[in-house]
């Protein structure tokens, strides 16, 4: 057993070092109130017709790709190509491009060629895409395979950036979920990223500390062209927020935006497929200096990680007679974390989609911030390693 002049070291440490990163955090959390709010759909603009080109990379994505070619061929007139870079699937899914292509004739469907040494798959397609798209085009527009772009998306999407005056502006979206599994852990990793960064619509970012999100990630042409293409994020795991880091570093203006009300994704499949895919890049290492990249994860495991575990922990101790004063504030400024974590879930509940269908294991989704630990425990993991295959393809 600690003795009392152990625990009270302990005690006096955490209340330091976890007071320091729970101000941190409050000075976060607290811009949420003043964010730009969530992006609502727009009617078709003649005013913007065809200044789109859309850029969507797939790799055997027939199980889930249906919704985003649907969702993709009730956008309007602001689109004028939609360019679908597939990168040889075998399981039918240029079956599926070419069927609807002879109902929409804005769809086109090519493959990329192999993969040069040093990039990643993802942005290979993305940069692929950007090369063969029409320079008529205002905008780039690249969209994930497994999103669900609502009717409007686009326009609104546009208007906002050119009103706050956005080179790149990517969207948050609203996530559908449906196995016990990804309800309890997947707001938990996504929780991180709240914690290390700022809310979506927050305004004025520092270049350095820039978010995106590459399921629904629009560019100017004219700024892609002058940054290379995808080529600044061609080894990156997270492409997208490595090119927006990049492009911010170079002057132009980035954002990051709630697009609940106009895009759905459906990314992964249970428990394992969200802590395998969600985990893979988001300690965001390769968009990261290794300075940055330890103080986010020192401030998430004092933050989220632990609060849970020293509350009980520290609780304890109170309960055996130990009643001195750091150990009392210790526990006090724990408590006052996980209370935080749990009133969070009030403001991250709509990113959650929600219909009459709603899955039973929802409930599940207030009890995420008992998987915190867990979930920091995934994004330590990942900084510690480098992914070596991913979507079938194998990396060095």
């Amino acid at each position: 057993m600690l003795s009392e002049a152990t625990l009270a070291v302990i005690s006096l440490v955490l209340l330091v070092f976890q007071g320091i990163a729970t101000l941190i955090l409050l000075s976060r959390l607290l811009k949420g109130p003043f964010r730009r709010p969530p992006l609502e759909a727009k009617h078709p603009n003649p005013n913007l017709l065809g200044t789109v080109s859309v850029v969507v990379p797939t790799l055997n994505e027939v199980e889930r790709i249906d919704p985003c070619l649907k969702g993709l061929s009730e956008q309007s007139y602001e689109v004028r190509e939609i360019l679908v870079i597939d990168s040889h699937s075998t399981d039918g899914t240029p079956e599926r491009v070419k069927e609807i292509s002879t109902k929409d004739p804005r769809f086109r469907l090519f493959n990329d060629d192999p993969l040069p040494l040093g990039w990643v798959g993802r942005p290979w397609a993305l940069h692929t895409g950007f090369l063969k798209s029409s320079p008529k085009s205002e905008w780039v527009l690249g969209i994930d395979a497994d999103t669900q772009p609502q009717p409007g998306l686009i326009p609104s999407l546009i208007l906002a950036a050119e009103e706050e005056g956005y080179d790149i502006v990517s969207l948050s979206p609203q996530f559908i979920l449906e196995y016990p599994g990804e309800w309890w852990l997947q707001p938990a990793l996504l929780m991180t990223l709240i914690y290390r960064f700022d809310s979506a619509g927050v305004k004025d970012q520092s270049s350095h500390r820039v978010m995106a999100n590459g399921q629904c990630f629009l560019s100017r042409r004219s700024v892609l062209e002058k940054v290379g293409g995808y080529q600044s994020a061609a080894s990156s795991f997270c492409d997208d927020v490595t090119l927006a880091r990049y492009a911010a570093n170079q002057g132009y203006k980035v954002g990051f935006l709630d697009g609940a009300k106009v895009i759905r994704v459906r990314m992964y499949e249970g428990f394992k497929d969200t802590w395998i895919g969600w985990g893979r890049s988001l300690d965001l290492k390769d968009a990261s200096t290794p300075g940055q990249l330890w103080g986010d994860l020192g401030l998430l495991l004092l933050t989220q990680g632990l609060p849970l575990l020293l509350s009980i922990a520290l609780g304890l101790c109170l309960g055996l007679g130990y009643a001195f004063l750091t150990l009392k504030l210790a526990l006090g400024l724990n408590l006052c974390l996980v209370l935080i974590r749990f009133a969070l879930l009030l403001a991250i509940y709509p990113s959650y989609y929600r219909c009459s269908s709603f899955s039973p294991a929802s409930w599940l989704f207030w009890l995420s911030p008992l998987a915190d630990p867990l979930a920091v425990m995934r994004i330590y993991l990942s900084a510690f390693t480098r992914p070596t295959q991913w979507r079938g393809r194998v990396y060095q």
